[in-house]
């Protein structure tokens, strides 16, 4: 998300300037193309640039072909109201639309000049992101649109010829992150899950803790009196991942109790093989159903025998970004 803020942010400050710029934005992705859908940047007239639609030769081409589009709309040779599509296929075997690159897959590219008139509209985003809130982009032909209302999707592209589609995505973050207990741990998953575009809050019951005073990373940090409250804090979500890592057994039961009747992309407790035999042994006493547990990921993360802190929020962060990842 920060990244999309610093392209918006560019694209506004060069408007200002009265310096013309180009927006990039990847509409739709195929295959293991590297620019994936929701992927943007700009380059204005001076030839600076934030954001990332893939890289590669197939990134430097378009850059060169936004710089040169933007030559012709100062030379006014260049409708400067219209933007352009570029469909890229990565397969050099292809007779059309070859990008370049040879990984497989394909990608959709809005090459659009902003213009004065979008001012406003970029404002609007800019505030919404920095606000870490959530809104509607809508591209269109030769218009950028911005919404508050949260869409129930996070993408959604058609398109019927070049004077005739539709792209519209979810702005702001659209994974997050409950990290419950604020130890070494949860400000190494702080760290490293901030990087990732997720939105973390953490919650712990100890309040003047050190590493929850150190942890600039979170967006939220929540002290509870009771883990139990998490049940009326985390609702359940397709983009919610939690991971419980508190000071001990006692704890993590109460955590992870108060959050077994709800659903999540991702729930895992950090503890030992015996700690979680145990405590899955008495939910199996309790009538706790078998599925509901089976849901839970532990032991936490991938196997890479971590040991530290870090190497343990690696483990970690690996396990959330396959699931995160996996085809629906």
């Amino acid at each position: 998300m920060q990244k999309s803020l610093l392209v918006w942010q560019l694209i506004h400050k060069s408007l200002q300037e009265a310096v013309p710029v180009m927006l990039l934005y990847v509409l739709e992705s195929k295959g293991s193309s590297p620019g994936r859908q929701g992927f943007l940047m700009a380059v204005n007239a001076t030839g600076e640039m934030k954001g990332s639609i893939g890289g590669g030769i197939m990134e430097h081409k378009l850059v060169e072909l936004g710089k040169e589009q933007l030559k012709n709309i100062q030379q006014g040779t260049r409708n400067s109201e219209q933007g352009m599509i570029r469909h890229q296929v990565h397969d050099k075997s292809v007779d059309t639309n070859q990008s370049g690159m040879i990984c497989s897959g394909e990608q959709t590219i809005l090459l659009y000049p902003a213009a004065a008139k979008d001012i406003s509209t970029i404002q609007n985003i800019i505030r919404s992101l920095e606000q870490y809130k959530n809104g509607t982009l809508v591209l269109s032909p030769g218009s950028i649109v911005f919404d508050e209302m949260i869409p129930s999707k996070d993408f959604d592209y058609t398109y019927q010829s070049e004077e005739n589609w539709l792209y519209k995505e979810k702005t702001g973050y659209k994974n997050q992150l409950f990290i419950i207990g604020g130890g070494h741990c949860a400000l190494a998953l702080s760290r490293l899950m901030r990087e990732m575009d997720f939105y973390i809050a953490l919650y712990e019951d100890r309040d003047g803790l050190n590493t929850v005073e150190q942890n600039e990373f979170a967006h939220e940090i929540i002290i509870v009196d009771d883990y139990t409250a998490l049940s009326y804090h985390i609702a359940s979500g397709r983009n919610q991942f939690v991971v419980i890592m508190t000071f001990g057994y006692r704890t993590d039961d109460i955590a992870l109790r108060s959050l077994l009747d709800k659903t999540f992309s991702y729930i895992g407790v950090l503890g030992s093989k015996k700690k979680m035999e145990k405590l899955f042994t008495a939910y199996r006493s309790d009538g706790i159903a078998e599925e509901v547990l089976q849901r839970i990921h532990t032991p936490i993360g991938l196997d890479i025998s971590s040991q530290t802190p870090e190497e343990i929020a690696v483990s970690i962060a690996a396990e959330i970004i396959k699931v995160k990842n996996r085809p629906a």
